[in-house]
């Protein structure tokens, strides 16, 4: 019988410091996805005559509201978060259009504008949430 032994790593890798070529690629797609969802909007709202005003609008209609519930939703684990953000960016879509739809005030730049103030409602209300509970941890200590 054979004994495996693990290796551990030497002090000098980069797995010690935490640096190393996949560590930055969160922010960067992070970034990348927001400026996407902001020139979509800005086409949408501009109503320019472009072939990806359409794709881009749809990008932001979806990451808006997702990623405003994802950062509400910090405690669950990667997967059951990434499935309900994206749920509950669709639900706060169809919310959007069926209270517009309703009401008959119906139009692309108001629906945009609804989930654009709604999505930054609910990330604002999270911040105010994390900054409140930081607070009270220090004066507690």
């Amino acid at each position: 019988m054979q004994t495996i032994r693990v290796k551990t790593p030497s002090s000098g890798t980069t797995q010690d410091t935490g640096q190393g070529p996949g560590r930055d690629l969160l922010p960067l797609l992070a970034g990348a996805a927001t400026v996407v969802g902001a020139v979509g909007a800005v086409l949408a709202f501009a109503d320019a005559d472009s072939p990806l005003r359409g794709p881009l609008t749809l990008f932001f209609l979806l990451a808006a509201p997702s990623a405003a519930i994802a950062a509400a939703l910090r405690g669950l684990e990667p997967f059951g978060r990434v499935l309900a953000s994206a749920a509950g960016g669709v639900a706060v879509n169809m919310l959007v259009a069926q209270g517009m739809l309703a009401l008959h005030q119906w139009s692309m730049p108001g629906g945009i504008a609804a989930v654009t103030a709604l999505s930054t409602l609910m990330l604002l209300l999270v911040l105010v949430r994390r900054l409140r509970g930081r607070t009270s941890s220090r004066r507690a200590s």
